[in-house]
């Protein structure tokens, strides 16, 4: 009998002494940002607040009327009303993929975050400050303006770059971007100024220019994503 409840005793300690290693929970994911400003807006189902931590492939969105702005790194993400992303870690880089309405990113430098939407990739160009929008209009159309500092826009092994104060259509998958001969190169329109495409050939989009924007609303842009101590 003594040697029994020894023997018990014995196996009861062993389970206590383990039993931290084995409730000890595994690492967790680091976050990728956190919301400073917010109204109507989500991350996942949950509501968002100012503080609200986001994770890589949390989806962020906002309500009609909305509006919600994520710092991770060097870099922000401003979604506008009625819009939604899915913000990810891409090999080390903050990014997000925007799936509805429209989003505004600031970056620090050119490696700070990339913004994708459908078959395109968006970048600042440089190590300038840069701010960017992009409007998902489909799957095949987006709107994208380089409104402070230049951009890339890249799909597959394809990059063309946008000015700042330029806006371009991009039109992913275009059925003929060739067309006649010569057409669609946009040199001849480019140099009569009437914004013609700015790719061409065998592209794997098209980008038409809609015009440049206003001096000053570039200026609130980046005003309004200027965090107060200006990192």
């Amino acid at each position: 009998m003594l040697r029994l409840r020894a023997i018990t005793a014995v196996a009861v300690s062993v389970v206590v002494c383990c039993a931290p290693v084995y409730a000890a929970p595994g690492p967790t994911t680091a976050p990728l940002g956190t919301v400073v400003a917010a109204d109507r807006a989500h991350v996942g189902e949950a509501g968002a607040n100012v503080g609200t931590t986001v994770y890589s492939g949390d989806r962020v969105s906002t309500d009609l009327q909305g509006s919600m702005q994520v710092r991770a790194g060097s870099a922000r993400l401003l979604l506008l009303s009625s819009s939604a992303a899915i913000v990810d870690d891409n090999s080390g880089t903050p990014s997000a993929r925007l799936v509805l309405g429209t989003a505004t990113f600031s970056t620090g430098n050119a490696h700070a975050f990339t913004l994708f939407a459908s078959k395109a990739a968006i970048r600042a160009q440089t190590d300038a400050p840069t701010i960017g929008t992009v409007v998902f209009v489909s799957e095949k159309e987006l709107v994208v303006t380089a409104r402070r500092g230049s951009l890339t826009v890249t799909v597959e092994d394809e990059t063309q770059p946008i000015a700042e104060g330029a806006s371009y259509r991009v039109l992913l998958d275009p059925a003929d971007p060739q067309g006649p001969e010569g057409a669609g190169s946009g040199k001849h329109d480019r140099d009569k100024g009437s914004g013609g495409p700015l790719a061409a050939g065998r592209s794997r989009f098209l980008m038409l220019a809609t015009g440049m924007i206003i001096a000053g609303t570039a200026i609130a842009v980046y005003k309004a994503m200027e965090s107060p101590d200006r990192p």
